[in-house]
């Protein structure tokens, strides 16, 4: 399956930057040019779901569930279809993907943070810059969850699956729990319950 490849060289090319600084948050901080590479490879593969029986299984049950926080079946499809093939392509479980977006933005597509972190995911717009990608718009489905999963898989990643910190880091509150503990609040009130 292609995306298992392109999951694997991904592995390999984190395994071999674990020890290097990161940043998602603060803009005027030093940027990681291992996390830059990433994103730029990341935001040139294309964009398809490898198994569409499981797919529609898949998203008859997140619908249901998405429609609590979205009202238009079309955009819930558009952006559940998204989400899971750039959850998959970062080998990301998409229901965490689903609770990152609800604590992060609420499923605003359009939300904007006070540090200017933008979209679905909050990803600060420094990142389009340093990938030469300028021309993009982080309101888009399709870029922000690319960007958004490529981010949180490296962290997850530099810390050896530990979602807490992992997560920490994605929201640039590495240390504290509260973020954290949002999260995974939601991952199990909505989106892994049976």
């Amino acid at each position: 399956m292609l995306w298992h490849r392109a999951a694997k060289q991904l592995y390999a090319v984190c395994a071999l930057l674990l020890m290097l600084t990161s940043l998602h948050c603060h803009a005027d901080s030093a940027v990681d040019p291992a996390l830059r590479a990433l994103l730029q490879q990341a935001i040139n593969e294309p964009n398809n779901f490898q198994d569409e029986f499981d797919a529609q299984v898949w998203l008859q049950d997140m619908n249901n569930r998405l429609a609590d926080f979205m009202d238009d079946p079309i955009e819930r499809l558009t952006l559940l279809r998204t989400l899971h093939y750039e959850a998959g392509r970062a080998n990301l479980e998409p229901e965490l993907v689903l609770a990152v977006i609800e604590v992060e933005s609420h499923f605003d597509r359009f939300a904007i943070s006070v540090a200017g972190a933008r979209g679905l995911m909050q990803v600060m717009p420094f990142w389009l810059n340093e990938i030469n990608l300028s021309d993009q718009n982080l309101f888009k489905i399709r870029t922000n969850l690319r960007m958004g999963c490529t981010i949180l898989r490296y962290y997850l990643d530099r810390e050896n699956g530990n979602l807490g910190p992992a997560l920490a880091r994605y929201n640039g509150s590495y240390g504290r729990t509260v973020y954290p503990e949002k999260v995974i609040q939601a991952l199990n009130r909505n989106w892994f319950k049976q």
